[in-house]
């Protein structure tokens, strides 16, 4: 019996022309949907850094706040402020204390995040719970609670101090040393909640077969950490140190809350210094000098920190 096969359909089917890059540019609408973000980031963000730039170039004043009256200086602001002692004082007091509380920051961190991997279930949540706890707490209610642990009269440190002898006459805020540590203190306890559990979320990623790997070839437990477990960690080590420079660099309220500054500006960073400038001498102009010239030192601290990361080949 003999068969026959229909012919086969050689027809293409119409399919929809492809969709150029010129098309995708021409679509407004991303630009609609992030157009509220712009205009918010814009009048929140970029207007205010606008206005500072130029005051700095102008002699704005505690006249200026009354009568509105102010003239264009030019780069006197600038020049006035290079001059001046007290502003070089206070920016070596800022990179000084700026890398003693990011190295504690971040070393304290570090061993806290590596102590919750040892830690069995219960106890790793309730050290979370206790970490999340302090790094909620507002930095103008703990400062104020820190001022109270170290007063001379009847602070609770001082009290625990006295079982090994006399401290009534020991003022923490009066001694540079003391202010010093006090404020260390303060801020390391603030910041290391975030570093922990930051690091830990990327130590909990760690391989464990690396980690088998180094123990059997006779690694330490120490020598497994840093040959491994830092590897690992290198990006996020590189986020929360970035980012602790940033928010140690410009740190304020726990300064001025607890030693204002004092003993004769012994504790006096830029940021204390930009707000006895503007907003105590009222010399406004000048305080936003400040202000920029903080900014640009930070965004070169910054981008050098990063540049040379990037050359040893680290992956951000």
């Amino acid at each position: 019996m003999r068969t026959t096969t229909a012919p086969r359909d050689t027809t293409v089917a119409p399919t929809d022309p492809p969709v150029t890059r010129s098309r995708r540019r021409r679509d407004p609408a991303p630009y609609l949907l992030l157009s509220p973000a712009v205009l918010v980031l814009a009048v929140v963000t970029l207007a205010p850094i606008g206005f500072l730039v130029y005051t700095s170039f102008t002699d704005y004043s505690q006249r200026t706040l009354f009568t509105g009256v102010h003239s264009f200086v030019g780069a006197d602001q600038y020049t006035t402020l290079l001059q001046n002692p007290a502003f070089w004082a206070s920016l070596l007091r800022t990179l000084v204390f700026t890398a003693a509380m990011v190295a504690g920051s971040v070393l304290i961190g570090m061993g806290v995040s590596h102590l919750l991997t040892r830690l069995g279930r219960g106890w790793r949540h309730t050290v979370t719970v206790v970490l999340i706890v302090a790094w909620a707490m507002p930095n103008v209610a703990s400062s104020l609670v820190w001022n109270w642990l170290f007063q001379p009269g009847y602070g609770v440190v001082n009290w625990m101090l006295g079982i090994f002898g006399d401290t009534a006459g020991l003022n923490w805020a009066q001694d540079p040393v003391l202010a010093y540590v006090v404020i260390w203190l303060l801020i390391v306890w603030q910041a290391v909640p975030f570093i922990a559990l930051t690091l830990n979320a990327a130590e909990t990623q760690v391989p464990h077969e690396y980690k088998e790997a180094a123990r059997l070839d006779g690694a330490s437990e120490f020598s497994v950490y840093r040959i491994v477990t830092l590897r690992f960690l290198r990006p996020t080590l590189l986020l929360v140190t970035i980012l602790s420079v940033i928010w140690d660099y410009n740190v304020f309220n726990q300064i001025w809350l607890i030693s204002r500054g004092g003993p004769d500006d012994a504790t006096a960073t830029l940021g204390v210094f930009t707000y006895k400038t503007a907003f105590v001498g009222f010399k406004i102009g000048n305080g936003a000098a400040v202000s920029v010239v903080t900014t640009l030192l930070l965004l070169a601290l910054t981008a050098v920190y990063i540049r040379n990361l990037l050359k040893a080949g680290e992956d951000l």
